[in-house]
């Protein structure tokens, strides 16, 4: 009768409900991640919300950008106050006023600033809209134009405009926010022979004051670069007055140690400078343009204001607006941790179910042991896995040894019922006086008797070494004598079957710790079985020698060999490769199993190699001594 297993201590209750416990820890952990992060997040848009006020940020910059200092500032602090209802204030580094932003009657400023006033350093989180020089396009310092300049830059786009839209381009006049006059092109741009034609390239010269800006801004690069062994460099302004900051034109630098200069490469304020094909012309072209960054701040500086700490308030003082999370939004996380949930405890189910289900197979399986060819499916290569390899492996070999004891039950019961049949049969022929009791009718019957207690000595010595009751009586033994005994004891059998039975020379005072009766067991057993796997015609070696601290006996043959398949089985009891039987070749399947009993039971091993049709080498490796043999 099938034993239930009690539900407590079901494998799937438990993984349910270890399953269940993680997935109820993980999700809290989320819900808890999901709130805590929700709330970092809401601190930083009521940071973003007072801080990144476009218009109040933007204002105040383009005031720096075009002023030497924050002297006027009062005048716009008190439009934008008015107009946004908020306290505005602005103060140096040291949280001085400055710019007339806080009255003595004022409120006392916040901790932290909303944000730092820098046209030489943009935050471009605030402005978003800036270049990826961080310096604001309106600081353009003694690179701005004079009015005839700009007017005649700005009668020369127009010009420039006109013409283009008479070849068909959708051209129009504008200012970039330096103020340089530029022409804009929408849709397809203008090819150069067209550009060039209606004089787009001229509006990129730069005019006397701004040659005289990229002068003084080139010397200042070629300082910079100098140490770098680089340089000098020529600057530009941007083409038709889309890039109002100067623009670095770098012919061709060489870098230091390079023999090959690099290519010619453009940085912009407004745009990455393009792919370079080896590492040195890469260092030299960030090398150029953080020398350009660096040095046109340096020639902006004394015309734009000093950097300004920007506090926005409201009237009370606070810094930002309070949020709360609403009820909605706490309905809303605790509806999606619910289904989270959900779908945590389902696919555990089903992951449960599909790790207990291999289980259950392999649990009916265990409890119907005598079902033949159980089998159950590997669906993996975990520890279920593992254990249902395992267990085919164990019904294999069970059914191995099963049909091995049918197999014995049935050599044994022929082997036994040949040598009793014939002993019946000449007593029987005796007593009916058939048969004259003579020497060779004698001889005949003791043959039998010595077949019977053959199979029987192999039976008992088996028995003994599963009992562990195998008794040694170790004592020294000459190797050279021990072969050439056991081959006069098997050279007679041998002539007979037409096979050469020869002992290779060893060393006649080579010894060995060990029990003479045992070894010659197993080296005749081998020999045994060489000559009778070996046809007529055949031979059979027997050899031996000192190998370290092992004497090693092969016997080698000549016989039909042992197949690949076969050979991990030789050793086996009752397995023979030959299914049919005969009194010349049959056997029980005992020898070569009391073999490895007898090498196990002196401290060695007994290996086997062959090929089919090749013969076969049984090598017996066994130590020489517990101390120290002769040798």
């Amino acid at each position: 009768m099938r034993r239930r297993v009690p539900l407590r201590k079901s494998l799937l209750i438990r993984l349910l409900a270890a399953s269940i416990l993680v997935a109820v820890c993980s999700v809290a952990a989320t819900a808890w991640l999901a709130v805590n992060t929700t709330s970092q997040e809401i601190q930083q848009e009521q940071v973003q919300t007072l801080s990144g006020d476009a218009g109040i940020y933007e204002t105040l910059l383009g005031y720096a950008a075009t002023h030497q200092n924050w002297d006027g500032a009062a005048a716009v602090l008190a439009g934008l106050t008015k107009q946004t209802g908020r306290h505005i204030a602005l103060t140096n580094q040291s949280r001085q006023p400055v710019g007339g932003s806080a009255a003595p009657h004022a409120s006392p400023v916040p901790s932290n600033a909303s944000a730092v006033i820098d046209p030489l350093d943009v935050d471009q989180t605030l402005a978003p809209g800036g270049t990826t020089t961080r310096i604001d396009p309106r600081a353009v310092g003694p690179f701005a134009l004079t009015p005839d300049e700009r007017a005649q830059l700005r009668a020369e786009a127009g010009r420039t405009a006109g013409c283009l839209r008479t070849r068909g381009f959708a051209a129009e006049t504008g200012t970039d926010p330096g103020g340089r006059p530029n022409v804009t092109v929408a849709g397809p741009a203008p090819d150069d022979g067209t550009a060039t034609a209606c004089g787009l390239p001229q509006l990129s010269a730069p005019t006397p004051t701004e040659q005289t800006a990229l002068s003084r801004l080139g010397e200042l690069v070629d300082a910079c670069l100098s140490p770098q062994g680089l340089g000098p460099v020529k600057l530009g302004i941007g083409p038709g007055g889309v890039v109002p900051s100067p623009q670095v034109v770098i012919p061709r630098v060489q870098a230091p140690g390079s023999s090959v200069p690099t290519p010619a490469v453009r940085p912009s304020p407004s745009a990455t400078p393009g792919p370079v094909p080896n590492p040195s012309a890469d260092s030299a072209d960030q090398a150029v343009a953080s020398c350009v960054d660096s040095s046109r701040r340096q020639q902006l500086a004394p015309y734009v204001a000093p950097a300004a700490l920007l506090f926005i308030s409201d009237r009370n003082g606070t810094t930002a607006p309070a949020f709360h999370l609403t009820r909605a939004g706490t309905l809303r996380i605790a509806g999606v941790t619910g289904l989270v949930l959900a779908l945590t405890v389902a696919l555990s189910v089903l992951l449960a179910t599909r790790l207990v289900r291999p289980l259950r197979v392999l649990t009916d399986a265990a409890q119907h042991p005598t079902e033949p060819h159980a089998r159950v499916p590997v669906t993996g290569h975990d520890e279920i896995g593992y254990l249902a390899a395992a267990f085919n492996d164990l019904s294999e070999r069970r059914e191995r040894i099963e049909e091995q004891r049918k197999a014995m039950v049935s050599d044994v019961a022929h082997e036994l019922r040949t040598p009793l049949s014939n002993i019946r049969g000449w007593l029987e022929a005796a007593q009916d006086g058939v048969a004259t009791p003579d020497q060779a009718f004698l001889a005949s019957l003791l043959e039998e008797a010595v077949l019977l207690q053959h199979i029987i000595d192999d039976l008992r010595d088996l028995a003994a070494a599963d009992a562990d009751s195998f008794r040694l009586h170790r004592e020294p033994v000459r190797i050279a004598e021990l072969l050439d005994q056991v081959a006069a004891a098997h050279r007679a059998r041998a002539g007979a079957a037409g096979v050469r039975l020869s002992v290779l020379p060893a060393d006649r005072d080579a010894e060995m710790v060990a029990d003479p009766v045992r070894l010659r067991q197993a080296v005749g057993n081998l020999v045994d079985n060489a000559v009778r796997h070996t046809p007529a015609c055949g031979s059979v070696t027997v050899g031996a020698g000192p190998v370290g601290d092992h004497l090693v006996i092969e016997v080698t043959d000549t016989g039909t060999g042992i197949g690949p398949d076969e050979l991990p089985y030789v050793f086996d009891r009752f397995w023979r490769a030959e299914k049919s039987r005969s009194r010349q070749t049959g056997g029980s399947g005992l020898g070569l199993a009391i073999v490895r009993q007898l090498a196990q039971a002196h401290g060695g091993t007994v290996t086997a190699t062959s090929r089919p049709g090749e013969g076969a080498v049984f090598t017996l490796r066994l130590p020489r001594t517990d101390g120290t043999a002769g040798g």
